[in-house]
């Protein structure tokens, strides 16, 4: 049975920007997160409060909280991969924080110089510092069906990862597909041995669309029970550790996709689109979004 109701974290602002070759301006950021409020999403990754030697486009991660106007009931999490990064979301008025960890133990050394078990250690402290201010802190898990290093990654290894970041404090643990290689069996594999240790309600799916699998994913995901979903507005983004990775699935892709199985999601869908034309646009790219596309055209 389908779930009801599905809440999408809209990925874009951070996940989506933080590959673009040119520096994005911080006011383009601040208007593309109140635009994607005002079409009614409620949970948008807004920066990362990762060093600028490593993802440039995030330098600004303080101009950018303290320069959005927050909608009521509406979520700004923000990457933070280490404690230096938490103390500084946390001056910039971040509200919930989120971690990273990897099922491939090639890309987290690639990724964060680091084994799975060490970066796993290293958010203990981000996740007690954020228990004492009452911080949510959501999880991640890349690579949880494929890598660009090792091939397959055993459905167990994501769930044993999942496992660690939810019993360490994570409320919900997204799962991704960062070089978007799943496909649904091979999606469905990976839920169920995760919902062996983390309940379905806990877990999200990220996927991204390199073969063109992320909205089959997503419908194979919700028929397993899963209702929480990253995506990111105009299909921006990819991986910059993950040659190959394109961008994630497109926010009015999978809000169509939802519509029509009649799973409310709260969010305006054409109001989404124009969002999407607008960011591509500003970016001199082709927008990525097929539904995006298509209703365009279709009001031209």
């Amino acid at each position: 049975m389908l779930p009801s109701k599905v809440k999408l974290v809209e990925v874009g602002p951070r996940d989506g920007l933080q590959n673009e070759k040119q520096i994005v301006p911080t006011a383009t950021k601040i208007e593309l997160i109140e635009r994607l409020a005002d079409a009614g999403l409620r949970a948008i990754e807004a920066t990362s409060f990762v060093s600028p030697k490593w993802v440039p486009q995030m330098e600004d991660n303080s101009a950018v909280m303290l320069g959005i106007k927050r909608h009521p009931g509406t979520g700004y999490p923000v990457l933070t991969p280490n404690l230096q990064g938490f103390n500084a979301a946390v001056q910039a008025g971040a509200t919930e924080v989120a971690i990273f960890g990897s099922a491939s133990e090639s890309f987290s050394r690639k990724n964060i110089n680091c084994s799975i078990a060490e970066s796993l250690k290293r958010f203990e402290p981000i996740v007690s510092a954020a228990s004492e201010l009452e911080i949510p802190v959501r999880g991640y898990v890349s690579c949880v069906v494929g890598c660009p290093y090792e091939g397959a990654i055993a459905p167990e290894q994501a769930a044993s990862v999942a496992r660690t970041l939810f019993d360490m404090g994570c409320y919900e643990v997204s799962l991704g597909d960062t070089i978007g290689v799943g496909y649904p069996a091979s999606i469905q594999r990976m839920i169920e041995a995760c919902t062996r240790v983390v309940p379905i309600a806990k877990l999200a799916g990220h996927y991204h669309d390199t073969y063109g699998m992320a909205i089959a994913n997503i419908h194979a995901s919700l028929q397993l029970g899963m209702a929480v979903f990253d995506s990111s507005i105009a299909g921006l983004g990819g991986c910059p550790y993950a040659k190959g990775a394109s961008g994630n699935v497109a926010t009015e892709d999978v809000v169509y996709l939802l519509d029509g199985l009649g799973i409310e999601t709260g969010i305006d869908l054409l109001s989404l689109v124009e969002v999407g034309a607008w960011i591509s646009a500003k970016l001199g790219r082709s927008n990525k979004s097929r539904v995006g596309q298509a209703l365009r055209s279709e009001a031209e």
